[in-house]
């Protein structure tokens, strides 16, 4: 396969980014569709603690994926490792192979801020900055190099629109994002996430602090937009990835009684549908039906 070099050369904090290697044609279409990230036998650690073993799936293109599980099963840990942002914590580290498009994640060669470019990221808390509506858009096509007015109030308007926020801001855009409400504030972290054309977008429980209503704005945001990116969502709320995804991963965790320590562990991924209706394993059934928390 011929590949080429992606123009990555874009200053980031005034740094010129490594360039990152991607094949020129479609990547692999492996059974279900075309693969976006491809995770073989991955473990991630903090330190000398192994906060997930061996995990091994396959991220499909314009589709939604759900990771569910009990809390400390290692689920964030397993997104986070998808754009690097565990590097940003000391004695992190993965070990096995997780590719993006068939490029190794964790090669030397690869910048992680690149990586963070193409592989954007929606957290948990609404964390806008304190910054006009327009500015937080705007903020990272100007750290990319674009500076002409016309091309940013373009950027703008069609991340807002893209995030379905555009109607409810569009006549203050120069008031700080901090005075939206909450439900706004997440749709306005998307829309920030969007205006750098990202190829992916992981959420983090992205829904957990909002209310039925908002919850339903960014589930109705997700469906809308899976067309154009593949999606990746953490969530504790089963109904919720019934609702939105495509495929579900269902995390566990195993505990070792003798060393009293606990690590996370893949136990099932399939259609959602699989997951819900009938899966294979036991202990998802226990934990789609509420048996285990």
């Amino acid at each position: 396969m011929e590949e080429q070099q992606d123009k990555l050369n874009v200053r980031q904090d005034q740094e010129v980014l490594p360039q990152l290697d991607i094949p020129d044609t479609a990547p692999r279409t492996i059974s279900g569709g075309t693969s976006v990230f491809d995770v073989q036998n991955s473990s991630m650690f903090y330190g000398a603690f192994r906060a997930v073993t061996d995990v091994s799936l396959t991220v499909y293109e314009n589709e939604i994926t759900a990771f569910i599980g009990p809390s400390g099963c290692g689920k964030t840990t397993v997104l986070r490792s998808l754009n690097r942002m565990n590097d940003l914590i000391a004695g992190a580290r993965v070990e096995g192979d997780i590719r993006y498009r068939g490029v190794s994640l964790y090669g030397s060669d690869v910048s992680p801020t690149a990586v963070r470019r193409r592989i954007g990221m929606v957290f948990q808390k609404a964390n806008p900055f304190p910054k006009s509506v327009y500015d937080n858009i705007a903020y990272g096509p100007r750290i990319n190099g674009i500076r002409n007015k016309g091309k940013l109030d373009e950027i703008v308007e069609r991340s807002l629109k893209q995030a379905a926020l555009w109607d409810e801001v569009k006549n203050r855009l120069n008031k700080s994002g901090l005075g939206l409400s909450g439900g706004q504030a997440q749709r306005l972290c998307i829309a920030r996430t969007l205006a750098v054309e990202p190829d992916v977008v992981l959420m983090d429980e992205p829904c957990s602090a909002l209310d039925p209503i908002a919850t339903g704005r960014i589930e109705d945001l997700m469906h809308e937009i899976k067309s154009r990116y593949t999606i990746v969502i953490v969530t504790h709320n089963m109904q919720q990835a019934t609702r939105v995804s495509d495929r579900t991963a269902f995390y566990s965790v195993l505990r070792d009684d003798k060393s009293d320590t606990r690590t996370g562990v893949l136990v099932e991924y399939g259609p959602t549908a699989q997951i819900f209706g009938d899966p294979h394993d036991e202990r998802t059934k226990a934990y789609v039906t509420g048996r285990m928390g």
